[in-house]
């Protein structure tokens, strides 16, 4: 029986990962959530929304024939990273998560480690900063209740309602990003605080250098606990997985 793949994509090792399969000449799909406005052109053909939750996702699958799952999310896609999880353990469906290695503190980085979403914004009490929030745009709304920052804000989408911030200035943009670069943007805005999330990778990481041989604080938001399945940090590697995992009948 041959593959007949369902990437869940929105990441730069989905679109690599994409670029292969096609290559391959795999069967497979390529599924964004639709947070991002301007989806770059894909090899494979893709479909974009929701699923409705596990139970929807099982639907698609079966009523797709997918014989596998790529789930090549964001790190903090967790919701969709449990649906697929659950939705292939019911369907008996072989499932590989294609994820970015988490970023790592050396010794001279001033990191506060956070937990989540809310615990970056409590960090954020306190005396007027000049923040990089470099979280993307669904978590904006929550740092409204520290009007005391200016804020500089990096988004691939200009937002549909401009933020509710006193003093900002959003920077549209898509990665990736080099350090030379985000030193001037850093240093042109006078950032001494980068509020972001652990994702991994290269493509954003530019920021972090900049931060690290600036000296500027980062509060690093640590990456959600994911349902135990097997991972994979290289696209290529998806194809050796294959090998290893044939569609069953």
């Amino acid at each position: 029986m041959q593959p007949n793949l369902l990437i869940l994509g929105g990441t730069s090792e989905a679109t690599s990962l994409a670029e292969i399969i096609a290559k391959q000449a795999i069967k497979a799909t390529l599924s964004y959530a639709g947070r991002v406005e301007r989806i770059a052109p894909q090899p494979l053909p893709k479909r974009v929304g929701g699923f409705g939750g596990s139970d929807g996702l099982k639907t698609y699958l079966k009523t797709n024939h997918i014989t596998h799952v790529i789930d090549a999310t964001h790190p903090f896609a967790a919701q969709m990273s449990e649906h697929a999880f659950v939705a292939c353990q019911a369907l008996n469906i072989p499932l590989l998560r294609l994820t970015r290695p988490e970023w790592q503190k050396m010794p001279t980085d001033n990191w506060q480690h956070v937990a989540d979403m809310n615990a970056a914004v409590s960090a954020l009490a306190g005396d007027a900063r000049r923040v990089m929030l470099a979280i993307g745009r669904m978590h904006l709304g929550q740092f409204i209740q520290h009007q005391q920052h200016f804020y500089l804000l990096r988004l691939v989408d200009k937002p549909e309602t401009p933020p509710q911030f006193a003093d900002y200035i959003a920077e549209i943009s898509r990665g990736p990003f080099t350090v030379e670069n985000d030193i001037a943007l850093l240093q042109t805005h006078n950032i001494d605080m980068i509020v972001a999330k652990n994702a991994g990778g290269a493509g954003a990481f530019a920021k972090i250098a900049a931060a690290r041989q600036l000296g500027i604080e980062v509060i690093m938001i640590d990456r959600p606990v994911l349902p135990k399945t097997e991972i994979s940090h290289e696209p290529q590697q998806v194809l050796d997985w294959l090998k290893h995992n044939p569609a069953l009948p």
